[in-house]
């Protein structure tokens, strides 16, 4: 299994779901389920059904999880070169044909969420720069076409 690395707040965020699943999840689930069973006959009985597919969407989402943190270390970025692109760089680009500069912070896909500007270091654009300098101009193979981004800054928060 590969490793996954995340940042403190990325780890403690996915920790905090996992034990509310466990925890408060469960619990909730367990009532729904008893409720709809005091409802009477199960096989006709789609409340029954539907707490049963929760509790197994959510068992599911349980087991992620955990084999999610298993496999997870956190990045201490203190130790990381600033000079090259690697997770938890903050990157600034520019789009050679729009001429727009744009700032990503790259991170593992579990953390990822481009509405914070935070881009998972497999997507296309997160292969493209990692491991690439300040000055270096990247071409990134996007569903819309083809990218020339060139690296303007990489810095750590």
């Amino acid at each position: 299994m590969k490793v996954n690395y995340l940042s403190k707040e990325g780890f403690d965020k996915l920790k905090g779901e996992l034990r509310d699943l466990v925890t408060r999840g469960r619990r909730e689930i367990a009532k729904q389920i008893d409720e709809a069973r005091s409802h009477g006959d199960l096989s006709e009985n789609a409340e029954y059904d539907a707490a049963k597919e929760a509790q197994g969407k959510m068992e599911s989402r349980i087991s992620e999880l955990e084999k999610i943190i298993s496999n997870s270390r956190i990045l201490d970025d203190k130790n990381i070169d600033n000079s090259k692109v690697y997770v938890l760089s903050t990157v600034t680009i520019l789009n050679k044909k729009t001429q727009k500069e744009m700032r990503y912070t790259l991170v593992s896909k579990d953390e990822a969420d481009f509405n914070k500007g935070k881009i998972s270091v497999d997507s296309p654009i997160g292969k493209a720069l990692m491991g690439r300098e300040v000055g270096e101009t990247v071409n990134v193979r996007v569903p819309a076409g083809t990218l020339e981004l060139e690296i303007r800054n990489i810095e750590r928060l």
